[in-house]
């Protein structure tokens, strides 16, 4: 082997190493912050815009960044596992001097002065900020129905190309999976951790509404929105969420509440793990064979209990009446002004004048249904340590088309994301296969609130036992 193809080698070694793997390499100095930052700046300028997952490349803070860590670490005080690695981050996350563009045209040249509260965690823990990612614009508040929704085109995933990384974290879903940062922070109403996760071949993890600060992130839902990682692993969305969780007196919806990340946490009886029913002809065969191997490997190490039923409740018309007078509040200005017109997306120029209105007599009605919803899942899932299903019904969207045209007969959607994004409570997913053209599969573990430390320690053990977070695209 070459000279030239033996330093290749190590940068994709190290391009998809984990979080867990790259913090051990940095800690024992075998790895130099400054040397793994400029392989990941380097990796999101040539594939970033192919993948449309670029929107700002941070070159000069992030290396001024990565030679405090070096100097830092040398020195002996090294400030925890995520220091000296470089992340990226979600274009709706404010970032002191640096546009912040929300993926949308209006805000193309949008900056603030302040950083939002994650940032700063993260900088505080030591990682490295070295780009801003794209997104769907508004975060989809404006109701896109394909992938083409945002100035820097579709989100594509790194399996293949001509296939969608799921939105609206559709920039930090691909950014990952192909190498180019080790970590990225996305955000969820309905699905945009959980989504981009699956359709990129990752580990997504969805917090408890209130366990992490939003204060800084682009509101689309206030009372939905939340934010959390996409990593290689569920171990590594364990250390994220370590430094971003807690209270934050800039966000009153944050909980007082501490979170403990244990990675040995697995408890000695196993877990109880209620199994959703999934009518078969509502999935892709690929995605159900997967699912059912899953259950497999699940077993060895837990108690399953089949064909659990979820309460039959109005989830989606509650999320959508919620989430579209809480958008078309966000947006007034936006809206009033009439440059909903400079969106990318047709659908997105008038779908906010259709939740202006929204009879605020419904939006009540809603909430006090949210409220039926809570109790109820709450009472489902009390009865289990985690409760299982396919997290999405499908593999990716082709570009191009509409998502309710890609699939015909099927919807690609699991039917708790909106349930479980309604009441607020944290799922992690991880990939347990592949289906059709080469795409991921994946699979979504769901429990009580506040209770990520154990889906956590079940997620972790599903990939102890399996390989298929430790593949990766070719060609990256």
């Amino acid at each position: 082997m070459s000279a030239t193809a033996f330093a290749a080698q190590q940068g994709a070694d190290l391009a998809f190493a984990s979080v867990r793997e790259l913090s051990e390499r940095v800690r024992r100095r075998r790895v130099s912050p400054v040397a793994l930052t400029e392989l990941c700046l380097s990796r999101i300028e040539r594939f970033g815009p192919g993948l449309g997952a670029l929107v700002t490349l941070m070159r000069d803070p992030a290396l001024a960044e990565a030679r405090q860590a070096e100097r830092e670490i040398n020195a002996g005080r090294w400030r925890g596992p995520l220091h000296g690695i470089p992340y990226g981050a979600k274009d709706l996350l404010a970032t002191a001097g640096v546009p912040t563009t929300w993926g949308a045209e209006p805000y193309r040249t949008q900056t603030f002065d302040y950083d939002a509260t994650v940032v700063r965690r993260l900088r505080e823990a030591g990682a490295i900020l070295v780009a801003k990612l794209a997104m769907v614009e508004l975060a989809g508040g404006m109701g896109y129905n394909q992938p083409n929704a945002s100035f820097t085109g579709p989100g594509r995933t790194p399996w293949n190309r001509d296939y969608w990384s799921g939105g609206s974290s559709s920039g930090p879903g691909a950014a990952v999976a192909a190498g180019l940062v080790p970590f990225a922070i996305g955000s969820e109403t309905s699905g945009s951790i959980l989504t981009p996760a699956a359709y990129c071949g990752l580990s997504g993890l969805r917090p408890t509404y209130g366990r992490v600060s939003r204060h800084g992130a682009m509101a689309l839902s206030w009372s939905l929105d939340k934010l959390g990682p996409l990593c290689r692993t569920a171990d590594d969305c364990g250390l994220v969420l370590q430094a971003i969780a807690g209270a934050d007196r800039d966000d009153p919806s944050t909980a007082d509440r501490a979170f403990a990340y244990e990675p040995q946490r697995l408890r000695r009886n196993g877990f109880t793990i209620g199994v959703l029913k999934v009518a078969p002809e509502s999935v892709q065969p690929e995605v159900l064979a997967n699912f059912r191997a899953s259950l497999d490997v699940l077993a060895q190490f837990g108690t399953l209990v089949p064909d659990v039923e979820f309460p039959d409740l109005p989830y989606g018309t509650t999320l959508s009446t919620i989430l579209g007078v809480e958008a078309a509040s966000a947006f007034d200005d936006l809206i009033e002004s009439g440059r909903l017109s400079e969106l990318t997306a047709p659908e997105d120029r008038t779908g906010g004048y259709v939740n202006t209105v929204v009879l605020a007599v419904d939006y009540v009605k809603a909430l006090r249904m949210r409220v039926v919803i809570n109790q109820r899942i709450d009472e489902l899932l009390g009865r289990f340590d985690a409760l299982v299903a396919p997290t999405r019904n499908t593999v990716a969207s082709p570009i191009g088309v509409l998502f309710r045209e890609a699939y015909p007969g099927l919807r690609s959607g699991s039917p708790i994301i909106g349930a479980t994004n309604v009441a607020g409570v944290p799922a992690v997913c991880v990939p347990n296969g592949f289906g059709q053209n080469g795409l991921p599969t994946s699979l979504q573990l769901v429990a009580r609130a506040w209770e990520e430390p154990t889906l956590l320690a079940v997620a972790a053990e599903y990939q102890r036992r399996t390989d298929w977070h430790a593949r990766h695209p070719s060609g990256y």
